[in-house]
């Protein structure tokens, strides 16, 4: 004897593999791509408009123009933010992107530490966790 409830619900293998997909691990990495990119906006809004939050150093390794680096983490920021709510999608192409971006941010906030310091260095990590996170193994059972 079969139930009425089998009946009127089809069956949606990739719909509720999707669903499982994005949890865990892919939704905290989303969220801290969001935050992060939230992060390298505003930095590099600030570092653009020439604000007195960033002090320009001298004899440092990695000498570039400040607005110069605003515009690499504003434009940056953007990418980041916008990989980060793709990743609620599930998209496979989503996680290698980000995974792709969060790279690019260390390196983007190692060579920002002579002009934030701390700053630069929690962005370094919240993109660590971000790799992390994305290449974690997934259990592909709901």
């Amino acid at each position: 004897m079969t139930s009425h409830a089998s009946q009127a619900r089809p069956h949606t293998g990739q719909r509720s593999e999707t669903r499982a997909f994005v949890g865990g691990w892919t939704v905290f990495a989303a969220v801290l791509m969001i935050f992060g990119g939230l992060m390298a906006i505003f930095a590099g809004i600030s570092a653009i408009a020439n604000d007195d939050v960033f002090v320009n150093t001298r004899n440092y390794v990695f000498q570039f123009d400040l607005t110069g680096w605003g515009w690499v983490h504003l434009i940056l920021g953007v990418v980041v933010f916008l990989a980060g709510l793709a990743l609620f999608q599930g998209a496979t192409w989503a996680r290698v992107v980000g995974v792709a971006l969060a790279g690019l941010s260390m390196f983007a906030n190692f060579l920002w530490l002579p002009y934030a310091p701390f700053w630069a260095l929690a962005l370094i990590t919240i993109n660590g966790f971000v790799i992390w996170a994305l290449c974690a193994p997934r259990n592909r059972e709901a």
